[in-house]
This record gives C-alpha cells, sequence and structure tokens, in this order.
C-alpha cells in the first residue's frame, strides 16, 4: 500500500468497516440464516461448548431450568449464537433485549413477570443496565421474585411479585464492568476466545454452503486469514468476496480472487484496513515510530480520540504492531516490516528501549 510523503488521507475511515466486528442491519438478517442450530452444529470455542453442553444436559436429565449462563467475550464471536443454542437445546422460548434499553427497574420488572416458565431471556450488553434494574435482577435470578415498588414517598409499598422458574443468559463484552454479586450468581460463565484461522476456515464453508456459493480450501484459506479471529468478520468478507467473484470470476472462489476482492475493499492481508494503516502510518512516517501522545496521533489521523484507542488501537495491540507505553504510543519493528518500511537509526531511543532494536 503506497502512502503519499505527507500522511495518508484519512476521510471518513470509520464509515462501514468491514472489519468491525459490531453488527449492523445487514449483518442481523444474514446472521439469522447462517447461524447454527445446535451445539454439535456451532464451530469453535471448544472448551465453552463442552462445558455448555454438560450444563444443558444435566437440566434436562433434571427435569429443571439451566442454571443462569453468563458469556463474556468481544463482539463478532457467538455470544448470541450460543444463547439461542441454550433456548433450542432446552425446548424453550427466548426473549431478546439489551442492558441499554433497561434504564428503569419498571423495565425489567415488566419484562420478568411477562416470562413462561423455562424461557430463556438473552440480556444483551448486560454491563451496560442501569443500577436499580441490575438490583432488582439479583433476586429475580436467586429466589425467582420481584418486589414491586407502589406509590411513593412514605406511603409506598412493596408487592412481592413471585417468578417461574427461567434462565437469565447475560452477554458483556467487558466483564470487569459487572459488580461481584452479579456475577456470582451466575451458575455458569464461559469466555468466548478469538477464533483460529483453521476454525475460521470451518465457519467459512459452512457459510458458503448455506449461501450456495463455490469457494475451494485456498480462497476460505485467505478470507480467514483476514477475519481478525472473528466469525461475523469472516461472514462479512465471504459476502463481500462472493460479489466480487460474480461479476469478476463467474461466482466462484479461489485464493487469487479473494485477494483481489479484498484488496478492492482494502483489507490487508493482516485484516488491517483503512483506519488501522492510517494510524500506523502517522505512527511511523509522521512521528519515526513514536513514542507519541494519543492524541496527537489522533489529530494526526483526523480522528477523535477515543476512535483511535478504541476502534484501531485493540487489534494492532493484539497483532503486536503497536505498544501502549507511559511515555506514549510505541510502533513495533514488525508494523515497519508490514508497512514496508525501514526503522530509522537514530531517534528512537524509545523504542530501542522497549524493543532491543
Amino acid at each position: 500500500m503506497n502512502w503519499d510523503e505527507t500522511g495518508p488521507d484519512t476521510g471518513d475511515l470509520t464509515d462501514d468497516r468491514l472489519v468491525d466486528a459490531g453488527a449492523d442491519g445487514e449483518d442481523t438478517a444474514v446472521e439469522a440464516a447462517l447461524r447454527p442450530k445446535d451445539l454439535h452444529e456451532f464451530v469453535g470455542q471448544e472448551k465453552v461448548r463442552e462445558q455448555l453442553d454438560l450444563v444443558l444436559k444435566a437440566a434436562r436429565a433434571r427435569g429443571a431450568t439451566a442454571d443462569h449462563v453468563l458469556l463474556s467475550g468481544a463482539p463478532g464471536l457467538g455470544k448470541t449464537t450460543l444463547s439461542m443454542i441454550i433456548a433450542a437445546e432446552m425446548g424453550a422460548p427466548i426473549r431478546i433485549t439489551s442492558g441499554p434499553a433497561i434504564q428503569h427497574a419498571g423495565d425489567l420488572a415488566a419484562i420478568l413477570s411477562s416470562l413462561q416458565e423455562g424461557e430463556v431471556l438473552f440480556l444483551d450488553e448486560i454491563h451496560r443496565m442501569s443500577r436499580p434494574a441490575e438490583e432488582m435482577l439479583y433476586m429475580a435470578m436467586e429466589d425467582f421474585r420481584v418486589d414491586v415498588i407502589v406509590g411513593k414517598g412514605p406511603g409506598a409499598t412493596a408487592i412481592p411479585l413471585e417468578l417461574p422458574p427461567f434462565t437469565l443468559v447475560g452477554a458483556t463484552t467487558r466483564a470487569g464492568l459487572l459488580p461481584p454479586p452479579l456475577r456470582d450468581r451466575f451458575g455458569f460463565t464461559g469466555h468466548m476466545e478469538f477464533y483460529a484461522p483453521t476454525e475460521l476456515e470451518r465457519v467459512i464453508h459452512r457459510s458458503a454452503g448455506l449461501l450456495d456459493v463455490a469457494i475451494d480450501t485456498a480462497g476460505a484459506a485467505e478470507i480467514a486469514g483476514r477475519s481478525r479471529g472473528t466469525p461475523r468478520i469472516a461472514n462479512r468478507l465471504l459476502r463481500r468476496v462472493r460479489d466480487y467473484a460474480q461479476v469478476k470470476a463467474e461466482g466462484r472462489i479461489d485464493r487469487d480472487i479473494a485477494a483481489a476482492a479484498l484488496r478492492v475493499y482494502e483489507v490487508d492481508a493482516r485484516g488491517l484496513d483503512r483506519l488501522d494503516r492510517a494510524v500506523l502510518s502517522a505512527l511511523l512516517k509522521l512521528f519515526g515510530g513514536g513514542p507519541v501522545g494519543l492524541s496527537t496521533l489522533a489529530v494526526a489521523v483526523g480522528e477523535e480520540r477515543e476512535t483511535v484507542e478504541e476502534v484501531a488501537e485493540p487489534f494492532l495491540v493484539r497483532e503486536g504492531l503497536l505498544a501502549r507505553t507511559p511515555r506514549g504510543r510505541v510502533a513495533t519493528p514488525a508494523a515497519w516490516a508490514h508497512l514496508g518500511l525501514v526503522p530509522p537509526q537514530h531517534g528512537a531511543k524509545g523504542q530501542q528501549g522497549l524493543f532491543g532494536a
């Protein structure tokens, strides 16, 4: 990728990012058709899948509702899919809501009071629920009861409302924000890990079959290697490569077609997109590899500080291309190599001290 000497053009870098792990409207519609229906179809997350299978089988053998389940991990790894599988395995309906949608205790009470016996309540982004609703949830999870407050002031009375047994499945991308009393009430906690490329290849082959897309092993491997360890991104890239193949290659995907398609969409061999490369390019070309402050780096790429810190940096750090230090952001030797640049021989003492380069 060639950048001019004054740095990259960074206009609208966060718009419609193919490698964003969040779900948009199109993803939501397509994922409904691609989601596995049971644990045997679910690819990856071997430990979580095995442990969850035991929990569900034991609950069915007892004729009881399953324990409450907490699933944590980055977006796009399958937390919503697993919640639906839990409901399917238990033969129960599922109710889906999210933490930001529950801003008052009354909102939660209305949902809980309408649950059927054995129903699964999926609460996405549970860490963003309001504190009053969270405190109500403690009693609902443990005693299957909530106290509904009627009236205000000294005349207010609490009316206990019994709830049918239900299973709460909470999902969070930030498990550390959950208070201990809430975490302790979950009978099973599973952490979702990023997928290995071989697992993503299986996801891509399965999705390609459902989408009626012809793809060979090398083509699937090429897409998997650029998918950031995330099935949602893998499926999104597959759909874009499918579009390219239908126009340019009679609908068949091989390694060359996949690579050519993803060059068009500016997703490189390591899964970096325009925003990621803009951050690295500014860090290397304008600041000699750092260290440089986050605010200065954000100004250099024309983005908000939060965008650089929360959107671009996590993947760059995970890939070993960028390091966060007390003195600022520093590029690693791998970053220089990835952009095909030669590290300066002087003026990079901070980098030498960190990496010995």
